[in-house]
């Protein structure tokens, strides 16, 4: 199951099959997809991810549902797989995966995908593919070596070894370590830093460097200059600058 809460101004999206450590069937991908959506046509200003039970975040795709496929099969399967994870990339709102435990295969790749990501001193991350002979396949090769380098990235998923949540802090794959008894409380303090600004100008920062990251200098520019001209032209674009002006707080809508 795929459970969906609101907390104050944040949707608490918690992968709720804790017996499979909240292994990532395929009928859980797309509700996944349902709960995206959802949280997208929502008034939340941040969606936090996390696992239930004590073991894990996610440990990846359901490995009974892998064999036995045709190759049809198999590249329809992973498509699916990329488009659901990359809708959390590029969500209306900013996301938030706080780990605690085991975050393997396709929830590292959920991790990855997400805006921000927070670890408990008990967190797991791993793309160990390679010990089954195959290959990640959400988006895992192409966004760990984005956020911390081709070198590391290959070292993490040719070994198919797990980085503990101190390396990750230290290597950049994680924002920040939680270390009280209440994490969720802690992702919402980090969450606070950013949801009361517009989450159109959110979106923007967002887009600029997720398009710019895979384009050369001079054309990430320009689309660095298009996004800030839109924002100028947005609803709270115009707000921001009245209320600054008028030396008060701005008042940014949900959407």
């Amino acid at each position: 199951m795929i459970d969906l809460s609101r907390k104050d101004e944040f949707a608490v999206l918690t992968f709720n099959r804790p017996d499979v450590l909240n292994a990532l069937s395929f009928a859980q991908l797309e509700r996944l997809d349902r709960a995206l959506g959802d949280v997208e046509a929502s008034d939340a200003r941040c969606l936090i991810l996390t696992g239930a039970g004590d073991r894990a975040f996610c440990a990846g795709a359901d490995v009974s549902e892998l064999a036995g496929r045709s190759l049809a099969e198999e590249l329809d399967g992973t498509r699916l797989g990329q488009r659901i994870v990359g809708r959390l990339e590029t969500l209306r709102q900013p996301s938030i995966a706080l780990v605690h435990g085991h975050a393997l295969g396709g929830g590292c790749e959920l991790a990855l995908a997400s805006t921000f990501r927070i670890a408990t001193p008990r967190a797991r991350f791993g793309l160990p593919e390679v010990k089954l002979g195959l290959v990640p396949g959400y988006g895992g090769t192409q966004r760990l070596a984005r956020l911390i380098g081709s070198s590391a990235a290959l070292e993490i998923m040719m070994s198919g070894r797990s980085v503990e949540a101190d390396e990750a802090l230290r290597i950049g794959l994680v924002n920040r370590l939680a270390t009280s008894d209440d994490p969720l409380e802690e992702a919402m303090a980090f969450g606070r830093t950013f949801t009361r600004w517009s989450l159109q100008a959110l979106r923007l920062i967002r887009d600029a460097v997720r398009v710019g990251a895979a384009l050369p200098l001079h054309e990430a520019l320009e689309v660095e200059a298009q996004l800030s001209a839109l924002s100028y032209r947005t609803q709270d674009g115009r707000e921001g600058l009245d209320a600054f002006l008028a030396k008060r707080a701005p008042r940014f809508e949900d959407r």
